[in-house]
């Protein structure tokens, strides 16, 4: 014990281990440089060991005050962390997947299992690569155990209780480049990108709008199956998809051209079935149209019936009886109602409007839809008057009610002045809307005058044209009969005149003998013509064609060929060129 009391360095190591300054037992301080910080988490003062509990339970931390490192004691060791207020220890730019660190500072007596024990807690460790100054490399499992081992940078270690520096260090980890590292992150990032195109690609499949239907390869039996769906008018669409596949491709041929002559044909068909559909979509829009014009006619004679009770309400006699914020509401329920009026009388005109301009789009065929259309034109002009009446009527009998009753307050002043403006704007509105309707009017009836007019000039020319036509073949009739009484005067001259052909037989065997000797361009003796003849009639006689042939030079030619005793006539036939001469 006085030893231990003599030497000052392991009393000083125990009081360093209890956060206390180093004290002699005469009371001098045994380190002037110690540091009371040292060891100790910061915010927590100095006790006194003799407290019972001393070192076992640290006194609890507030919330303002960080975490920071504490005094870490292993079986073999002990780490002291470094002082909190010395700036963070520097670190290199971490390599991407790393799993390796360099661990430096270590004491020069520390082996694999020291590293072991103080680093294994921080994760598994797969290797260590010592290496024989004081640092190695330590790869762990996992990545985030390196963030744990970084923690212990700047630790001082200390081997037992001993002083010796071969047996004490400063800690100094780092990241470490490694090629399994790197190779094991880029696998890993290769696997992550293979599934994110897999589920990229599942995703595209998952919102792609589905492939249409593969079109069939044409054959007989599809052909015909064919013909028998673009007859169907619910499977046509599908089937003329086929069909127009089926010729772009260029299947049709010689042989199937009426197969798809007749499907051509039945897909024609369906075009009036369209049409008809179309007409039957374009009168049901008719019919909506018509009934939303009539339902809103009824919704604005309602309006103006309920313009009539507010009116009816402001007058003199129940005006009076309300109160001033009743009156206020009427007023305000009033102009409102009056608004919505306006509006939808607004909309109403404004398809009768588009109506009228449709109807003058078209042209006028006939004139009793002109008339028509001027009739419903008065009819909508006389109601239109008996509405412009009306309300000179009211406006004259409010100027009477206003000035029977003078001294009438303000705000029920203000309220008839407005009324009197509103009814005055309809009048001046309903005004013009009666001098377009009379334009119009005169319009149409121009307009019907002068079609009038246009239809008897058509008749007239139709009369003319009749008249002209009844002229032109009475002429014609004549210059038949003339015609025919000057062939009758010619008829024996020219039957006087001899013909070199006298008979129909005769004219058979002309067509007969051309046709036999155009096919022998080096022409044929009167045996070789007859033999062919007398095939077809053995009462032909060689004197009978000869001289058939000679009577028409012109279109039968003799001439002699060959020398001596091979001397022989032969006829040519020779019509291409007499037809020329004569």
């Amino acid at each position: 014990l006085g030893e231990f009391f003599k030497d000052p360095n392991p009393w000083a190591t125990a009081m360093n281990n209890l956060g206390m300054p180093p004290m002699g037992m005469t009371g001098q301080p045994l380190m002037p440089d110690f540091d009371p910080n040292l060891g100790m988490m910061a915010g927590i003062t100095s006790m006194n060991p003799m407290m019972p509990g001393l070192g076992i339970v640290p006194a609890p931390l507030s919330q303002d005050v960080p975490a920071v490192k504490e005094i870490i004691h292993c079986k073999s060791c002990t780490l002291f962390p470094p002082n909190p207020n010395l700036p963070p220890p520097a670190t290199r730019e971490r390599p991407p997947g790393c799993k390796t660190v360099f661990v430096g500072g270590l004491p020069e007596n520390a082996n694999e299992q020291l590293i072991m024990e103080v680093f294994g807690q921080c994760g598994d460790i797969t290797a260590i690569r010592k290496s024989k100054k004081n640092f190695c490399h330590i790869r762990f499992a996992e990545e985030f155990t390196v963030d744990k081992a970084l923690f212990l940078s700047g630790y001082r270690i200390r081997l037992g209780s001993s002083t010796d520096k071969k047996d004490t260090g400063r800690l100094h980890v780092d990241f470490a480049q490694a090629r399994d590292d790197l190779y094991e992150w880029e696998c890993r990032q290769r696997m992550l990108a293979r599934e994110e195109r897999h589920r990229r690609k599942m995703e595209e499949d998952r919102l792609r709008p589905p492939s249409p239907p593969p079109i069939v390869h044409y054959s007989e039996h599809e052909c015909s199956q064919l013909g028998d769906k673009i007859k169907d008018d619910g499977k046509f669409p599908e089937a003329v998809r086929v069909l127009l596949t089926w010729l772009e491709r260029g299947e049709v041929n010689r042989r199937n051209a009426n197969n798809f002559y007749s499907m051509i044909q039945s897909s024609n068909s369906h075009i009036r079935r369209l049409m008809s559909e179309k007409s039957q979509h374009e009168k049901e829009m008719e019919e909506a149209k018509e009934k939303f014009k009539t339902a809103l006619a009824g919704i604005l004679a309602q309006f103006e019936q309920i313009v009539s009770v507010f009116q009816a309400a402001s007058k003199q006699k129940a005006w009076d009886h309300f109160s001033k914020a009743q009156r206020k509401n009427l007023d305000m329920w009033h102009k409102q109602a009056e608004e919505i009026r306006n509006m939808h009388n607004e909309q109403l005109m404004g398809i009768r409007r588009e109506e009228e301009m449709e109807m003058s789009d078209d042209d006028m065929e006939d004139a009793p839809d002109s008339v028509s259309q001027a009739e419903a034109l008065k009819e909508e002009n006389d109601s239109l008057r008996c509405q412009l009446d009306a309300y000179r009527n009211e406006v004259e009998l409010l100027k009477q009610e206003q000035g029977k009753n003078q001294p009438i307050r303000s705000e029920e002043d203000s309220t008839h002045s407005q009324q009197l403006s509103f009814l005055q704007q309809a009048l001046q509105g309903m005004q013009k809307q009666l001098l377009n309707m009379r334009e119009e009017l005169k319009q149409r009836e121009v307009e019907l005058e002068k079609s009038l007019e246009d239809k008897q000039l058509l008749k007239n020319q139709v009369q003319t044209l009749k008249e002209g036509l009844q002229n032109l073949q009475n002429t014609h009739i004549m210059q038949v009969c003339l015609a025919e009484c000057v062939q009758e005067k010619e008829g024996p001259t020219e039957k006087n005149a001899q013909s070199p052909i006298t008979s129909e037989r005769e004219a058979l065997l002309v067509g007969i003998i051309s046709t036999f000797l155009h096919v022998h361009p080096f022409g044929a003796s009167i045996e070789y013509i007859c033999s062919y003849l007398q095939r077809l009639d053995t009462k032909i006689n060689p004197g009978e064609v000869e001289a058939l042939l000679s009577r028409l030079p012109c279109t039968f030619r003799q001439e002699l060929t060959g020398v001596g005793a091979s001397l022989e006539k032969r006829w040519n036939f020779c019509g291409f060129e007499g037809i020329k001469s004569t």
